[in-house]
């Protein structure tokens, strides 16, 4: 456990406790996390900081994802194919990240964003009503590729946004409502969360006595969060997806101006 005070830890935890609801809402929780993690213990190197909000995030994940699967409509063989893509996508762009600058992917990231921003709200019945029809090979093989892959790369080769990015993505190409598509991110999630942790552990960056503190908040958090999802509906979903996609370009925004 590194040295910081109580009311840290205690804000840690809280902080834990709120990125786990907006995970498994709508994807985004790692704004929240990451963030205060860094704040909290600026002394800490960066590897350690990274290491230990996998090994915090991935719990909520699973928790989430768990909760989602015992309620929602979600083909978990198709999530699963998907995740293992993803995995296998966010190795080839952490290959890349070496040669690529954060300062050049942020302008692109925020206009793709209040791109998607502006199709969402134009588009109230977007992601309200699923496809309640089988799901062809064709949109799966899609899913595959397309959502497995690419953003799988882009979580390897920069990261911001992308279980926000996952559940538009499912919503549009799969045809899920954003429930349905939330619950499947979380398994998605939980697939690339493992992989990147399994680097970490073995690397040695994971405070793992403060990262078990925080997921049993984390897990909390997620498990509230999905059922609140189930319960309030697309919707809520909905709103809660435009809040944090604002919220990522606010803080691509400051991270791009301010660097």
């Amino acid at each position: 456990m590194p040295d910081i005070s109580l009311t840290t830890l205690v804000l840690l935890c809280v902080a834990a406790l709120a990125a786990g609801w907006i995970d498994a809402v709508v994807g985004g929780g790692g704004l929240l996390l990451l963030p205060a993690l860094l704040l909290g213990m600026p002394q800490v190197p960066a590897a350690q900081i990274l290491g230990t909000n996998k090994a915090v995030a991935i719990v909520g994940t699973t928790g989430a994802a768990a909760t989602y699967v015992r309620k929602a409509p979600v083909q978990v063989g198709t999530a699963l194919r998907i995740g293992l893509t993803a995995l296998a996508g966010s190795m080839g762009g952490a290959f890349f990240a070496a040669g690529i600058g954060s300062d050049v992917l942020r302008p692109v990231i925020m206009v793709v964003l209040l791109g998607v921003a502006a199709f969402v709200l134009l588009r109230p019945s977007f992601g309200t009503h699923g496809d309640r029809g089988p799901v062809t090979r064709a949109r799966i093989a899609t899913a595959v590729v397309l959502v497995g892959g690419g953003i799988g790369f882009y979580d390897g080769l920069f990261g911001p946004g992308t279980g926000t990015f996952l559940v538009l993505a499912l919503t549009a190409v799969l045809h899920l409502d954003l429930v349905t598509a939330s619950a499947t991110a979380k398994i998605v999630n939980v697939c690339t969360n493992a992989g990147a942790l399994a680097m970490f552990a073995y690397q040695g960056t994971v405070l793992w006595r403060l990262a078990a503190l925080m997921a049993v908040f984390n897990l909390a958090g997620g498990m509230f969060g999905a059922w609140t999802a189930l319960r309030r509906g697309a919707e809520f979903v909905r709103g809660v997806l435009l809040v944090v996609v604002f919220s990522l370009v606010a803080k691509l925004a400051f991270d791009q101006w301010s660097g």
